[in-house]
């Protein structure tokens, strides 16, 4: 599940990021405390409880004295916020300077991005 690019700590923490988006812990869910993640990836506690506070300080989790760990009211869409800026800054404004750069305008490129979502659900829908 790691990899070497990114700190331990942080890669845990967008992947809880990344279940809590996608649906596997909802608001007021408790998530599996900082012995559990550890004993399950093979880390260090102390990276594992590193990861937790990392959501902590971005406002996704909030720690219960004594009970554990829970995602806040709100969680899921602060993380989309967060990864929509991310996703401009990262594939958006890139894609938008290459299509300049090749002479397609933003009506082409929407054009585009239209015809290949369809087929994308076309295959999606065969598997």
């Amino acid at each position: 599940m790691f990899d070497e690019t990114r700190p331990i700590f942080l890669q845990l923490a967008d992947a809880l990021a990344d279940a809590i988006l996608r649906g596997a812990y909802e608001e007021g869910d408790q998530v599996p405390s900082t012995n559990e993640l550890a004993a399950f990836h093979r880390i260090n506690p102390a990276t594992a409880g590193k990861g937790l506070n990392e959501l902590v300080d971005r406002g996704v989790l909030e720690k219960r004295r004594g009970l554990g760990m829970f995602v806040l009211p709100g969680a899921k869409e602060r993380i989309g916020e967060t990864r929509q800026g991310a996703f401009v800054d990262q594939y958006v404004k890139p894609l938008l300077r290459e299509a300049a750069a090749l002479g397609i305008s933003a009506k082409q490129l929407h054009t585009l991005i239209e015809d290949q979502a369809a087929q994308e659900a076309d295959h999606d829908e065969r598997d």
